[in-house]
């Protein structure tokens, strides 16, 4: 019997300098095939939508992105209202102001918290699912097989999941926001005394038209860094099970840094 054996990652360097450069040298060349898997596959994306073949694919992904996230992200963005009513309520109640809260729920959920909640669960469901599966078939060299018969993989495995992502995340993204007002209202009548139906006129009269166009162009970057990170990732995975392991991780990982600092660099950029 033969026993395989995964192998060992040794990315000890010999000193600290040496360390620091081959880290640096590493994420450079990390955004480089990042920002390329992107180009080539925004390319494909006409033939993705044209191509009968490709669109039945894209249908299949935006089901799996869509339709099979909405239990994570109801339960996710319902308890984001609740929790923002509750501590936001709270405090309002010592000033007597109880009557801003649906102001402050909306305010809170379609500037940030709903597409950063939407990115979140894209980012653990879908994204993680997409590193996995890719790095799978990289390893099994299903991959180097779709090169060898002059398939493009990017356009093949990599375009319909990157667009599904690209045009779902908005979306759940004003869906969050939706769903998170209502959780913010039940918490507002049952627990803070505040009429449902002045929690919605408040939530309604603060919101502008430039709140939901910065709250939909966050949640369409979160998909475009889900989607090219968690591709990146996956066709970049080496090493046997060990990498795929690996992969997944930093695709969840990655994504989540990103998340957060291109949402802060959004939010500067269009409220100064």
């Amino acid at each position: 019997m033969t026993v395989v054996r995964e192998p060992i990652w040794d990315d000890a360097p010999a000193g600290k300098l040496q360390g620091v450069v081959r880290r640096l040298v590493k994420m450079l060349g990390s955004l480089g095939w990042a920002a390329r898997i992107f180009v080539v596959g925004a390319f494909y994306f006409p033939s993705v939508a044209c191509r009968r073949d490709s669109r039945h694919s894209l249908m299949s992904q935006l089901y799996i992105t869509g339709i099979r996230t909405l239990p994570v992200v109801t339960v996710v963005s319902l308890f984001m209202g609740m929790i923002l009513a509750l501590q936001v309520g709270l405090e309002l109640r010592r000033f007597n102001q109880e009557i801003y809260l649906g102001a402050a729920v909306m305010i809170s959920l379609i500037r940030e918290m709903g597409p950063f909640s939407c990115g979140m669960c894209l980012a653990a469901c879908v994204g993680s699912a997409i590193a996995a599966e890719l790095g799978t078939m990289k390893v099994n060299d299903e991959v180097a097989a779709l090169e060898i018969m002059s398939i493009s993989p990017i356009r093949y495995l990599a375009a319909p999941r990157m667009l599904a992502l690209m045009l779902m995340a908005p979306l759940l993204g004003f869906y969050c926001c939706v769903i998170g007002t209502v959780g913010g209202g039940v918490v507002g009548t049952t627990q803070l005394g505040v009429n449902f139906e002045q929690y919605m006129a408040s939530a309604m009269s603060i919101a502008e038209t430039k709140d939901l166009f910065v709250g939909l162009l966050k949640s369409l970057v979160f998909g475009i860094i889900i989607g090219t990170v968690s591709v990146a990732e996956g066709f970049g995975c080496e090493m046997g099970a060990t990498g795929v392991g690996r992969s997944t991780q930093r695709s969840v990982i990655v994504s989540f840094l990103l998340i957060l600092m291109f949402g802060y660099m959004i939010t500067r950029v269009c409220y100064r």
